[in-house]
């Protein structure tokens, strides 16, 4: 498993997403790897469900990060 918190926001992706983000420059990649951290760090739900299942967690994180960036601007 990566340390790299773009490898594994990248890993937490869904495929299109994955694709999508790591066509963008690094700067683009590391803010919203930042997004990401920030949303596992707040979230007590995902606090929960990453004692269950990490990943999850993880996915989860990422998709409620896209969701709000695609809303912001287009991939």
């Amino acid at each position: 498993m990566s340390t790299d918190p773009v490898g594994r926001f990248l890993t937490a992706l869904d495929p299109d997403h994955r694709e999508a983000v790591g066509a963008k420059p690094r700067q683009e990649q590391e803010r919203l790897a930042a997004a990401w951290e920030r949303e596992l760090e707040s979230d007590d739900e995902l606090d929960t469900l990453d004692e269950l299942s990490p990943p999850a967690a993880e996915e989860e994180a990422a998709r409620r990060v896209m969701e709000r960036e695609i809303g912001q601007r287009p991939l």
